[in-house]
């Protein structure tokens, strides 16, 4: 435990990657919850992020996830314009093993204890469903389903600010938006990674899949009959090991950390633009993807559809107003791209500099 209160100390206070305002360890033996629930900014307004559930192998990883995840919530946030800082929760256990109505009932107790300062929604592991069942005990909850007053499933509007980016990215890199007979490659097809795939086959592009859950590559395949293949694995899909051969354009759309010290020297795409948050593993990585002439478009900045429409939902849900913001994510990213070749950075250092420059400005109104 002095190991784990040591690093979370250090993170907090001594880190680049901290600053944040506040960390809740949350713990309630009668239902089996331990959850972290950490505050990054409140500059703009009310924190605002979703429940990751998931088995953590140490609940220092836990801590550490929660604090990447809420400091990208504030940029997420800042970037799509939004009076939200930026908040995270993350529950400690296998969801299908210790989810029950007890647990979330006693999470939901202890998001509404902070008083409105933090805003929670669906993550890795947590469904509309689930929220349906906090808002129970919270009131300051997003993600219910329409019954319930809420927008229902986020990961439509993330999928479709997904593909937004991308159209922008070809723009940038091709010059046209189009991605007809471009080949993307997904990793990941469940809650957003299968919108995806349905945009990119509406517009015409050739798109190869891969999911660690077979039975999501098995939905893919049999919704589409043509102009989808699976590769055996991410590491196959990105070296362009399988039968359509390299990529166009790489899409992580599962966990994060998949733009690594092992991953960028072997990518054949020359975009990654994905729904995954958290995608670079370390600081540096956005230079070497720079420097190997791959265009990345930064992950809080596409997959910002989803905090759109939870957002609205606070305000009274309008599914064409959503749509109308999550659309100008196209222009952001093309913004962003044309701020890093102004400052002769990379578009990652380009989306920070906005989204600090934003909070920046909010904290001096006070």
């Amino acid at each position: 435990m002095t190991d784990l209160t040591d690093g979370v100390l250090h993170t907090l206070f001594h880190s680049d990657q901290g600053g944040h305002e506040q960390v809740v360890l949350c713990q309630d033996r009668a239902s089996g919850l331990k959850a972290v629930i950490a505050i990054h900014s409140t500059a703009l307004g009310p924190a605002l992020g979703g429940t990751r559930f998931y088995p953590y192998a140490s609940e220092e990883e836990a801590v550490a996830d929660a604090l990447n995840l809420s400091r990208g919530m504030s940029y997420k946030n800042a970037m799509a314009g939004l009076d939200h800082g930026g908040g995270k929760a993350v529950i400690i256990g296998d969801p299908e093993q210790i989810k029950s109505e007890a647990l979330l009932l006693a999470y939901g107790r202890f998001v509404a204890s902070l008083g409105g300062r933090y805003v929670t929604a669906c993550d890795v592991g947590t469904y509309v469903s689930d929220m349906d069942v906090v808002a129970r005990e919270c009131r300051w909850t997003t993600g219910r389903s329409p019954e319930n007053g809420g927008a229902g499933d986020s990961s439509v509007l993330t999928a479709y600010g997904v593909f937004q980016g991308m159209r922008a990215s070809a723009q940038h890199l091709w010059g046209d938006p189009t991605l007809r007979g471009r080949k993307v490659g997904i990793a990941g097809v469940g809650k957003v990674g299968h919108h995806l795939v349905d945009h990119l086959r509406e517009d015409g592009a050739e798109v190869v899949i891969t999911d660690v859950r077979d039975e999501s590559v098995r939905r893919i395949l049999d919704k589409h009959p043509t102009g989808v293949t699976a590769a055996t694995d991410t590491e196959a899909l990105i070296r362009g090991n399988h039968p359509s051969g390299g990529l166009d354009i790489y899409a992580p759309c599962a966990l994060g950390g998949a733009l690594n010290d092992a991953s960028v020297p072997v990518l054949t795409a020359r975009i990654v633009c994905g729904a995954a948050n958290n995608q670079l593993a370390h600081p540096g990585v956005e230079k070497d993807l720079a420097d190997r002439g791959i265009l990345y478009a930064p992950d809080y900045v596409v997959n910002a559809g989803g905090v759109i429409q939870v957002a609205d939902e606070l305000h009274g849900f309008d599914f064409d107003r959503c749509k109308a913001k999550a659309t100008k994510i196209f222009d952001t990213t093309l913004d962003i791209f044309a701020r890093a070749k102004e400052d002769g950075i990379p578009p990652a250092a380009a989306a920070d500099r906005i989204a600090e420059q934003r909070m920046a400005e909010a904290r001096r109104r006070g």
